[in-house]
């Protein structure tokens, strides 16, 4: 056998681990695979200048990006893209939803949409915190 070696950065690397886990994640999960869902505001020439991006695994909405145009935030765009994609995902099984902000983005934002915080990874990535909060959609 080889010695371990360490290496940079390489997409090889990280397309087969998550290969591999993938794989053997199967054997003992009865579960659908995971399906990509996202929502977005287009301006007239076609530009995203909204959107939210995530997946759908199970019983989980996975929600890993949502941003609003600076001119546009405030006016309820926000909660609306929020809204459609919690639908999808309801209509697609889901019964929860899962997501993380930083300190200084959404944290609020989540919470008036039924959000609460199940934990806060502290010192990240050096001083701030990072908060991991969830829904139930469908009790």
């Amino acid at each position: 056998m080889k010695k371990v070696t360490l290496e940079h950065h390489s997409d090889e690397v990280a397309s087969f681990l998550s290969q591999q886990l993938i794989a053997f994640n199967r054997a003992h999960w009865d579960v659908t695979v995971k399906e990509a869902i996202s929502a977005t505001l287009r301006d007239e020439q076609e530009q995203i200048i909204a959107g939210l991006s995530g997946m759908t695994f199970g019983n989980w909405l996975h929600i890993e990006r949502l941003w609003v145009s600076d001119r546009l935030r405030g006016q309820g765009i926000g909660s609306e893209l929020l809204q459609v994609v919690e639908n999808e995902a309801i209509a697609r099984g889901c019964r929860f939803a899962l997501l993380d902000t930083l300190e200084f983005q959404a944290k609020p934002f989540y919470e008036r949409h039924g959000y609460h915080v199940e934990w806060v990874q502290t010192r990240y990535p050096l001083n701030g915190q990072k908060y991991f909060m969830t829904k139930t959609l469908v009790p």
